[in-house]
This record gives structure tokens, sequence and C-alpha cells, in this order.
């Protein structure tokens, strides 16, 4: 069954008319390739496809300069963090007369990816995030609040079928994906945090009290919290103040995203969710 994500497809069809590249981020598994072929279904004109993760498309890149000039269209490059050479070049292909080539990049964000692309890209590169299924796109509160955005969790055969699928990704997402980032964080030490988050989800962040969970000092799991933030699985929502001085840092509600981790909070937070939401 497919999901129709049409605000996404059209806030991304209006971002490539607008700017020569544009990058799609957001979690794993989330549906970034997806809601990119469905794009590439929907539009005219020649598309060429490169995914990173398939040997043979890497190695048609090995030389990126000479495959990519020619192409015109739509270049969709999936994985993107596993080319970070390839920004600089993009800069130059970016800048040629009439924009030849506009370039859609996918990536499961990384703070040296969002660094890359801000520094080579500026003024260039247009961003969007896409999240998991959101209300509006579902329309099944109980289903989402169980389940989690995340397209194969929500669209699982059974309730079982569905916390396996999440409880794979969760230890595979913490043992490989995390480290390929150059985090060092032990995956045992930030699933501990991960699923803490989930209990605190919403309320004002205290890192002294994390600290002292975890026996470190609370810059360090504030260090955590962020790690968490840039790759889309947390969120952290700052408070707003007239006074733009007065909003760096102080506090914030982290929000444990997409995975919802359920099974930590239980029915309890479920049902006050119901209250809030009635």
């Amino acid at each position: 069954m497919a999901i129709p994500r049409t605000h996404h497809l059209r806030r991304v069809n209006l971002l490539l008319r607008e700017f020569p590249v544009v990058a799609l981020l957001g979690a794993r598994q989330v549906g970034k390739s997806t809601l990119a072929r469905q794009l590439v279904a929907s539009r005219p004109g020649p598309t060429t496809w490169f995914d990173l993760e398939n040997p043979a498309d890497l190695a048609r890149l090995a030389d990126p300069g000479l495959e990519l000039r020619p192409l015109r269209g739509l270049v969709v490059l999936d994985e993107i963090h596993r080319l970070p050479d390839v920004f600089p070049l993009l800069r130059v292909l970016a800048d040629r007369p009439r924009t030849p080539a506009r370039f859609l990049v996918l990536g499961s964000a990384s703070p040296d990816l969002l660094r890359q692309t801000s520094e080579t890209l500026a003024g260039r590169v247009a961003f969007h995030e896409l999240d998991g299924f959101s209300l509006r796109e579902v329309d099944d509160l109980e289903r989402l609040w169980l389940r989690g955005g995340f397209p194969l969790s929500w669209l699982a055969r059974s309730m079982p079928a569905s916390r396996r699928w999440r409880d794979g990704f969760i230890r595979t997402f913490l043992a490989r994906d995390v480290p390929e980032l150059g985090c060092l964080i032990p995956s045992t030490t930030l699933r501990r945090f991960w699923t803490m988050l989930a209990h605190w989800h919403g309320q004002l962040w205290n890192g002294a009290e994390f600290g002292r969970a975890f026996g470190v000092s609370h810059t360090t799991v504030r260090r955590y919290l962020d790690l968490l933030t840039s790759v889309f699985v947390v969120r952290q929502l700052h408070p707003w103040y007239e006074n733009v001085g007065k909003r760096p840092v102080r506090c914030c509600r982290p929000c444990a995203d997409e995975t919802r981790a359920p099974r930590a909070r239980g029915d309890d937070a479920r049902d006050r969710c119901r209250g809030v939401a009635g």
C-alpha cells in the first residue's frame, strides 16, 4: 500500500525549479529514495540515478567530473555521504550557464554532510527534511502512536512484525550507521540514552540529571542529544523569546522522533497523548 506524500513532492519540485541542487535529508529508512522515485516518475525529461551504496554506481563515479558533466535533466545522487569529494564539483556544475542539469542529493543527515553542503554550495543548495508519516498523511492516531512514522514499521502486516522491524532498525542503526559518522560512543550507551529520552519526551531538558544517570558531565550528555538530533531521530524544541539574545542553548524540550519508542513509555503515555489529542 502506497501512502501519497503530496506535500513533500510539491515542495521538492518547487525547490528544484529554484535551486540547482536540492538536498533531501532525513533519518535512515524514512522513505527518501521512495519519494525521489515518485518525483522522477512525475517529471518529464531525462533522469540519471546513482545509488552510492551500489558498488557499480560508485565505480562509475571514480572520476565524477567525467561522469557528471555531460548529464542533462535531473541527476539523483542517493546516499551522497558516501562520496563527500563530489561537493566541490557540484558547485562548479551548479554555476554553469542555463543550468543544464539539476541535482537531487539524498542523505541521512550527518554533521559532516551538512557542513560540506553549507561550505561548498552556499546559495546554490536548498534543504528539505523528510519526516516519517504524519497524522495528516495516514489519519490513524492509534496506529501512528503504536508503530511510529517509519514507512516499513507503519505498513507492517501486524504489530509484532512492526515491533520486530523497529528492534532490528534500532540495533543496526546504532551499531552500524551511527559509527559510520565517526561517533565513538558505544551503541549500548546510546540505546540507553535514547530509551531514557523516550521517557523524557516533551519535558524540559535537564542535562545534569541525565549526566548523573550516565556518570558523565552534562556537556557529554548534551553531545549525545545533539548527535541523535543530527541524524533526525530526536527533535529539540527550543523556547521562543522576543529578545533573540536569550534564545541560545538555555533549555529545550527533547522529543523522541519517528520510532516513538512506545514499548518504553507504555500505554499510560499513550492514554495521556489521547487525552491531549482529544
